[in-house]
């Protein structure tokens, strides 16, 4: 198997478990604040499954960056289909949008802007890094 597919799989299985606990301290977190929200047992089983499967797309798609025969435009893209994917049907499939064109364009656009925020932050860290390790060694 490709070193990188089982990076990916690694990945995924250990950081996948977060995804359910940041999602138990949101249930938790409504519920203390909002008297009067009941979740099915369908709706908690549901929440569990996506945001398992998101936090597990997201650690795994981390080594999309890594692969050093691709151009960063080809990992980046990856990189960002993969997580868009995940996150739209996750956010659909449990109600926290509607189905709705306006709705899932209106999430686009934040997605877009704050995936390329976080990406050019990471990106000019590690550049300043990277350029003031290179000057210790010289």
């Amino acid at each position: 198997m490709n070193d990188y597919v089982k990076k990916y799989f690694h990945r995924g299985l250990i950081f996948g478990g977060f995804g359910p606990m940041v999602l138990g301290i949101v249930y938790l977190v409504i519920d203390l604040s909002m008297a009067g929200i009941h979740l099915s047992g369908w709706e908690i089983l549901l929440g569990i499954l996506s945001t398992y499967i998101l936090a597990f797309v997201q650690a795994g798609s981390t080594v999309f960056n890594q692969i050093e025969g691709w151009p960063i435009a080809k990992s980046l893209g990856i990189h960002f289909i993969s997580l868009y994917l995940v996150y739209v049907l996750a956010y659909i499939a449990n109600t926290w949008i509607p189905f709705d064109p306006i709705v899932i364009l209106i999430f686009t656009g934040i997605f877009v802007a704050v995936y390329f925020i976080i990406w050019i932050t990471v990106y000019i860290c590690v550049r300043s890094t990277s350029k003031r390790l290179n000057g210790k060694l010289s």
